[in-house]
């Protein structure tokens, strides 16, 4: 049975914010904030800053020498491709391929990677690295060492440089910074298609850099936003979200994600399976789905092509704030021959709503 929810280290700050509160990966989170609503969270982002609480997130240390090198031999993406001082989308992933997570490292040193693995799985994948690991390296749990923000949205730059933390960073790097004395490491991304970074503080210093952060966002038009909006953000970016658009049965292959795998690598967890289904093509693939009717689109809808037979299942959906109508990611076989610009439809609740294949992201990215 699931144990009780756990609770951020904001978690007092976000009820005396009048948060809607909500599950998520076992975490009891915040979903939209009082006075405001997702739509207007979501637009802050899009236009000014938004700062989300998402201490939730795993983390994890692995340390010891030749650390660097083992989290290679393991996870998916080629950790050669960054320096220390850079960050890494990366998959762990199970022996036949399926996804187990989907995770940011950051390279420390040769003998130290720094891992933001998804709540839920942080204990998996854990156990994974650590039933691999050699005598001298170390993988520890670092779930509540540390708090993470997220702060993003075009001000975000100017939100940071008003607290004194370093902003002029290349995307997918990171330098440790400080704030009123507090240690915080600093990273060029986010989860959400803007401008943007990550801040990772001790646990113990969440409050106090969110207050900073907080109120220098408010300044600039911008608010504290919930996971509701994180999700409108990166659906409309087409940003995969692990145990919908990823999963143990969902390929990086099916997902559109081999470009976080280095095939040429000789060794990660589930090689010889991505290899195979690689070069036999896989089954099914996803693809972005635009709205041509009214309505919202959800999870778990059957799509259908002109004759009505099911050809795939949308796996995220939602209601555009920016585009003003139903987006969603979907897996379509590939044996239906789906080409972007084809008009087919999602089965609603028996209402049969036209919709256009699109590859993402459904709106531009300015992460860069």
């Amino acid at each position: 049975m699931p144990g009780p929810l756990r609770h951020s280290p904001l978690d007092a700050r976000h009820r005396a914010l009048g948060a809607t509160m909500g599950e998520f990966g076992g975490w009891d989170m915040p979903i939209s904030y009082a006075g405001a609503g997702v739509v207007a969270e979501h637009t802050a982002v899009r236009t000014a800053a938004g700062v989300f609480d998402v201490s939730h997130l795993g983390k994890a240390t692995v340390t010891g020498p030749g650390a660097a090198a083992f989290v290679n031999d393991c996870l998916s993406n080629d950790l050669n491709r960054i320096g220390p001082g850079q960050a890494q989308y990366t998959l762990c992933c199970t022996g036949d391929g399926g996804v187990l997570d989907d995770l940011i490292a950051y390279l420390v040193s040769p003998d130290e990677v720094f891992l933001i693995p998804n709540a839920a799985n942080t204990a998996a994948v854990v156990a994974a690295l650590a039933a691999a690991a050699p005598p001298q390296v170390q993988i520890v749990d670092r779930h509540t060492d540390f708090a993470v923000l997220a702060v993003q949205g075009p001000a975000s730059a100017e939100v940071l440089a008003a607290v004194g933390l370093p902003t002029e960073l290349d995307y997918m790097s990171w330098r440790d910074g400080v704030l009123d004395g507090a240690p915080v490491r600093v990273c060029r991304t986010g989860y959400t298609g803007e401008h943007g970074y990550e801040l990772v503080p001790a646990w113990a210093d969440a409050e106090k850099v969110w207050d900073a952060i907080v109120h220098e966002a408010g300044r600039r038009g911008g608010r504290p936003a919930g996971l509701g909006a994180r999700d409108t953000l990166r659906t409309e970016m087409g940003y995969a979200l692990h145990g919908q658009d990823l999963g143990p049965q969902i390929t990086p292959v099916q997902a559109r994600v081999g470009w976080a795998v280095g095939w040429r690598k000789p060794s990660f967890f589930g090689r010889d399976a991505l290899l195979t289904e690689r070069e036999n093509g896989p089954h099914r693939v996803a693809w972005g789905l635009l709205a041509l009717d009214r309505g919202v689109l959800r999870g778990h809808l059957s799509v259908v092509d002109a004759a009505g037979t099911t050809i795939g299942e949308t796996t995220s959906g939602t209601f555009s704030p920016t585009l003003g109508v139903g987006i969603a990611l979907a897996l379509i076989d590939t044996v239906a021959g789906v080409v972007e610009g084809d008009e087919i439809a999602v089965d609603v609740r028996g209402r049969r709503m036209r919709v256009r294949v699109v590859k993402p992201p459904f709106v531009p990215s300015h992460v860069r």
